[in-house]
């Protein structure tokens, strides 16, 4: 099963070149000057629309927010590594993305981050031979 996350956004160029400076992989095939589209791994894709063309999209408009209203889902991935978590927020840092909180769980560390749309990310990494109910 592919997974699409469509997000809209306020600037479509913008947007794209945090998500590249995220290091994700842009689709051309399906991109245009109204949508990006980023491989975030196998079969899963961000879609980044420009907030006209996601309005009209299935009757959406009222749900169009703007860029101070909380996202309100969050986007959680593991990664392979602490580093890899570490790494992957301080990119979105650079890119002009807000960071949140850390968190150093007994099983799992996790980070937080927003991005220029106000969309929350929270990347994490499972310890290994950890015991989640530690």
């Amino acid at each position: 099963m592919s997974l699409f996350i469509t997000c809209p956004v306020h600037d479509v160029e913008r947007a794209t070149a945090f998500y590249t400076a995220l290091g994700w992989t842009l689709n051309p095939e399906m991109s245009d000057h109204n949508v990006s589209c980023f491989s975030i791994a196998a079969e899963q894709y961000v879609m980044l629309g420009s907030r006209e063309m996601y309005a009209g999209v299935g009757g959406t408009e009222d749900l169009v927010g703007g860029p101070g209203t909380p996202s309100k889902v969050t986007v959680s991935f593991d990664l392979d590594s602490r580093e890899a978590v570490d790494e992957l927020v301080a990119r979105a840092a650079a890119a002009g993305g807000r960071v949140g909180d850390t968190d150093d769980y007994p099983f799992m560390y996790q980070r937080q981050f927003d991005d220029l749309d106000g969309y929350h990310y929270s990347p994490f990494w499972m310890k290994p031979d950890a015991d989640p109910t530690a």
